[in-house]
């Protein structure tokens, strides 16, 4: 497929783009609690623009120490930070990228513990759903003066040698506020018709364009579809956009969504379909002259150029999978598909990681918030690697042995790679995992690594190998908890119905509503096996699941009914049924076949016996500690780079 418009220069104002690859604002949390630049920060974003991305919109910046959503994002308050974003701006410009800043105020879309100990503010007294601090109306005066701070903050943007100015006015932050039913309830000039919920818009915009002048590319992000009730819609939304083309904006972001778990415009997880919100950006193009950007589970080149072909818009938003590789516009330019990193859309450390007010992370890609660490300079002397485990922390730890210099060889008990990563692709909406799968067996052929399958590896075998590095990534096992009649025919694991090496039919109980319980209950559900009822000890099916996600999730199980039993405990596995507990009652529950997922333990029977390899032996993933696919995969990437 040629490419005839996802590599031709855009114009935006005075600035060119030179291609539609765009990064659009993601909060970091990697600056400092004083809106300082650091050189984790400043790395991540030049990574981008040396992997091809010709636009970068970076996180949106506070217009004063007390306008943040999280701890630590960005700001451009005080003349003292210029020079540290200016290091930013001349990295990125040092690639030929070009650089926005994005700026705003959270409004109620935070609270004290992030934004300096304040109050949150807001055009009307409500809590966010997230946050749950009671926002203070903002009076007339307090007003005039945040307009005044959006225009020092975009002085300082143009000083510091960014490319352009983004104003946010998205995704339910104080600007959004404002313009929307679903928040305004004021009764002033601010408040009512349409223009008087413009107003705050129109002043920030005045403003801004009053401190970077004419030529100086401005845009505004705000979301073309609030998805909520009371909210602004696709058709309110065109008016908007007309607006701001009447005002002289040079780009339209366009975004969608609020705050919300119940809102699937903030951030879509797998179980939305690809570029899910791409009409309202075409919506928007048709009736307005300036450039359109379009956003949302976009991750493919290809796709992107099909939508920059039949005109849904001007240039792309990429950003989940500018996190799981930088890389991807050259790679794309070169026809190196299969060496992409492909966005999983698995939300684990890019959006879960945010509320944490830890810095971003990405489950297929460990080095994002490490690339000033893992540069791959002063490579070591060459050594003998063994890596045993062919699942996501073993491939992992391959690959950045390999990378570093070693002669890897990877030993995989199974017949496959993959481990329980190939599983994790079989639940209904997460079709997307097993392209990681097959990225991690590309590079590890890439890369030269010896795989031997079918291979279980010994204290004898391993020492007969003689390497001088060995990192066990065996990962983990399915507990099989101590319950009468757990060995019974009629009970299986979760795992093996996924993989198709066991079924069941008829009235199944799945015992463990975590997210291998609740997934595989979809599963089920979706091949229609039967009647399906969850059971979870706790008060909360995937507790350690984006919210988001879990509403996605337990939406999908309503839809098949597929019935849920929270705090109930299995006491019992019987011939014709499961007796369970709850609140303090005893009842049995009919059943044809009863489906285990109670969680993992560690893999590693061998360390023991491998005592003899001293400090050469290197124990990650799941095998150390049974955790994630990320955090194993991190740890067995950080064993392979440190082999």
């Amino acid at each position: 497929m040629e490419y005839q418009s996802l590599f031709t220069p855009l114009k935006i104002a005075d600035c060119t783009i030179p291609n539609r690859f765009a990064v659009t604002a993601m909060v970091t949390n990697m600056c400092t609690e004083d809106g300082y630049a650091t050189e984790q920060y400043i790395k991540y974003h030049e990574a981008k623009a040396k992997g091809g991305f010709g636009l970068i919109i970076t996180e949106d910046y506070g217009i004063n120490p007390n306008a943040k959503g999280y701890k630590y994002v960005a700001g451009l308050f005080d003349d003292a930070q210029i020079e540290g974003h200016r290091k930013l701006t001349d990295a990125v410009h040092q690639h030929g990228a070009k650089i926005f800043c994005q700026i705003y105020h959270a409004g109620r879309q935070s609270n004290s513990l992030v934004n300096g100990g304040m109050q949150p503010v807001a055009c009307s007294p409500m809590s966010c759903p997230w946050n749950r601090e009671m926002a203070r109306e903002l009076s007339v005066e307090e007003i005039q003066e945040l307009v005044r701070q959006f225009g020092s903050t975009a002085a300082r943007v143009k000083q510091a040698g960014f490319d352009g100015v983004e104003i946010h006015a998205g995704n339910g932050y104080l600007i959004a506020g404002f313009m929307s039913f679903y928040e305004n309830k004021r009764t002033d000039e601010y408040g009512g018709c349409f223009n008087n919920r413009m107003r705050l818009l129109r002043e920030v915009y005045d403003a801004v364009r009053g401190a970077v002048g004419p030529d100086f590319p401005v845009s505004v992000r705000y979301s073309a579809d609030e998805h909520t009730l009371s909210g602004r819609g696709i058709a309110e939304s065109r008016m908007v956009a007309r607006l701001l083309e009447e005002w002289g904006v040079d780009l339209i972001n366009c975004s969608n969504g609020v705050y919300g778990t119940y809102n699937p415009g903030q951030v879509a997880p797998s179980y939305q379909p690809h570029a899910w919100t791409i009409d309202n950006a075409a919506a928007l193009k048709k009736v307005v002259k300036i450039p359109v950007l379009g956003v949302n589970s976009i991750d493919d080149p290809l796709m992107a150029e099909s939508l920059l072909e039949s005109g849904f818009c001007d240039i792309v938003g990429m950003s989940r999978c500018s996190l799981a590789d930088p890389e991807m516009p050259n790679k794309a330019k070169e026809g190196r598909f299969e060496e992409i990193r492909p966005c999983i859309r698995c939300m684990q450390g890019c959006v879960s990681g945010t509320y944490l007010q830890v810095p971003i992370r990405c489950c297929v890609n460990p080095e994002l918030n490490r690339e000033y660490e893992y540069t791959y300079e002063n490579k070591p002397s060459p050594k003998k690697v063994l890596i045993v485990g062919g699942g996501v922390a073993g491939m992992e730890a391959a690959i950045a042995a390999s990378r570093m210099g070693h002669k890897v060889t990877l030993w995989e008990a199974g017949d496959k790679l993959g481990g329980q990563f190939v599983a994790a692709a079989y639940p209904p909406g997460k079709g997307d995992f097993i392209t990681f799968t097959c990225y991690l067996i590309s590079q590890i052929k890439k890369l030269g690594v010896t795989v031997e399958l079918n291979k279980k590896a010994t204290a004898e075998n391993v020492r007969a190998f003689g390497g001088d590095k060995m990192i066990l990534a065996t990962g983990g096992l399915p507990n099989k908890p101590r319950i009468p009649g757990i060995d019974r025919p009629n009970v299986v694991f979760a795992e093996d119905i996924l993989l198709g090496k066991a079924q069941a039919e008829g009235r199944i109980i799945v015992a463990g509503g975590g997210e291998v319980g609740v997934e595989t209950a979809m599963y089920l559900a979706d091949a229609e096996r039967g009647q399906i009822t969850v059971i979870e000890m706790a008060d909360k099916l995937s507790a350690k699941a984006d919210g988001t996600k879990v509403v996605a999730m337990v939406r999908f199980m309503k839809e098949r009914d597929v019935r849920t039993m929270m705090n109930t405990k299995v006491l019992e596995i019987c011939e014709s049924g499961v007796l369970v507990e709850q609140e303090g009652q005893k009842t049995l529950l009919p059943c044809d076949a009863i489906v285990v997922s109670m969680g993992y333990h560690p893999n590693n029977g061998l360390k023991d016996e491998l005592s003899f390899l001293g400090d050469k032996l290197v124990i990650a993933g799941d095998a150390e500690a049974c955790t994630n696919a990320m955090e194993a995969g991190t740890a067995g990437f950080r064993a392979g780079y440190y082999a």
